[in-house]
C-alpha cells in the first residue's frame, strides 16, 4: 500500500472516485444496465455491444430484452448515460 492510501485509510478494491448509488426505479435500473453494456463500445474495445463476449448483454438478448444489433456505433452514436 502506498503512503497516500495509508494516510486516507484507503485499501482494497474501490477506486478513489467511487460513489454509491441507490437504484430508484425500473427506469434507473435500465439506464445503468445500458451504461454497463455500452462501456466496451464507448472505450473503443468493440464496435458494437454484441461483440463484447464477456457481457451480460448476451443473456438479455436471449431473454428478448435487447435486439442483438442494439448498441452499435452506427446506430447509437447519440447515446448518453449521464456519467
Amino acid at each position: 500500500m502506498n503512503t497516500s492510501r495509508e494516510k486516507r485509510r484507503e485499501r482494497g478494491l474501490w477506486q478513489r472516485r467511487f460513489w454509491a448509488h441507490l437504484i430508484m426505479n425500473q427506469e434507473d435500473f435500465n439506464r445503468h444496465v445500458d451504461y454497463i453494456h455500452w462501456n466496451p463500445v464507448k472505450h473503443g474495445w468493440v464496435n458494437q455491444v454484441f461483440d463484447w463476449r464477456y457481457s451480460s448483454f448476451h443473456d438479455y438478448v436471449a431473454l428478448g430484452i435487447y435486439a442483438n444489433h442494439w448498441g452499435g456505433l452506427e446506430n447509437n452514436s447519440g447515446l448518453s448515460f449521464g456519467e
